[in-house]
Parts: C-alpha cells; sequence; structure tokens
C-alpha cells in the first residue's frame, strides 16, 4: 500500500494526464471531453479531500502559511477549472486556441502548486495527523467522492 504522501502525488500526475490528454486530443484536431471532465472531477475532489482530511490536522500542528499558501491557490485552480468547464459545455462551438492556453495555464498553475504541495504539505501527512484522522484520510483516498455542490474555500472569495 502506498503511504499517503505517495497516493497524493499520484492523484496529482493522473490528474494532469488527463488534462494532457485532452490537450493532445486538441492537437489532432478532436475535441474529446471525457479526459478533461474526468480530470476535473479528480482535481475537485482532491482538493477537498485535501481542504476537509489534511489541512486541518496539519494546520493545528503549525504548518499555517503554507497551507494559506495552498488554499488561496485551490482558489485559482477551481476559477480556471470553472472557466473551461463553461467553455466546453456552454458554448457550441468552443474556441479551440483559447481552450489550448486555458489548459496550459492551468497546467502551469497546477505544477506550480503541486511542486510546493508535495515536498512541503505531504510529509505532513505522515508526521502530523493521529492515527484516526490518516485512517479517514486512507479510506477517502480509497472510496470517497466530493459532496454535491462543495466548491473550495477560497473559491467562494472570488
Amino acid at each position: 500500500m502506498l503511504s499517503l504522501s505517495a497516493a497524493l502525488t499520484r492523484e496529482h500526475r493522473d490528474i494532469d494526464a488527463g488534462i494532457e490528454a485532452f490537450v493532445d486530443g486538441l492537437d489532432r484536431g478532436a475535441v474529446e471531453l471525457e479526459p478533461l471532465l474526468t480530470a476535473f472531477e479528480a482535481l475537485r475532489r482532491h482538493i477537498y479531500l485535501e481542504e476537509t482530511f489534511l489541512f486541518p490536522p496539519i494546520r493545528q500542528a503549525g504548518v499555517l502559511m503554507p497551507v494559506l499558501v495552498m488554499l488561496r491557490e485551490h482558489g485559482a485552480l477551481w476559477t480556471l477549472m470553472d472557466r473551461l468547464t463553461e467553455l466546453v459545455l456552454d458554448h457550441a462551438d468552443p474556441v479551440e486556441v483559447e481552450l489550448r492556453s486555458t489548459c496550459h495555464e492551468l497546467l502551469a498553475q497546477l505544477e506550480q502548486h503541486n511542486t510546493k504541495e508535495e515536498p512541503i504539505i505531504y510529509p505532513h501527512a505522515e508526521t502530523d495527523l493521529t492515527e484516526d484522522a490518516g485512517a479517514e484520510l486512507a479510506e477517502f483516498l480509497q472510496r470517497g467522492t466530493t459532496p454535491e455542490g462543495w466548491v473550495c474555500e477560497a473559491a467562494h472569495a472570488r
């Protein structure tokens, strides 16, 4: 079984791969929405699990500023996902150039976010969570879903 930090990192890679698959489809002239929408569902779930199960206990352990940065960045990521969702679902003929550039912007933000989160935040999943909190996070990683209508904390402030 993977450590919590390894499982969270794997989710990052899977999310990135879904967005990249969508962009690859655009490059081939095919707008295949499933990889993008699946990646968004996974990213929203991932943000939910971090904000609900991971950040509160490590924030209590004294890791305040890095968590605040992650929360702010979650809001920016959420806003980009909303913009892309609107582009692909609410327009009969989405502009591929805008889709591609916004996907690249999202991937760049994810890279910046993940390169901070993985080495700074995720090690605390192994050291600062109680056994019960770690088990709850592990259980959610395996079976959990984002509650209907849940929006990340920083997205409300936008």
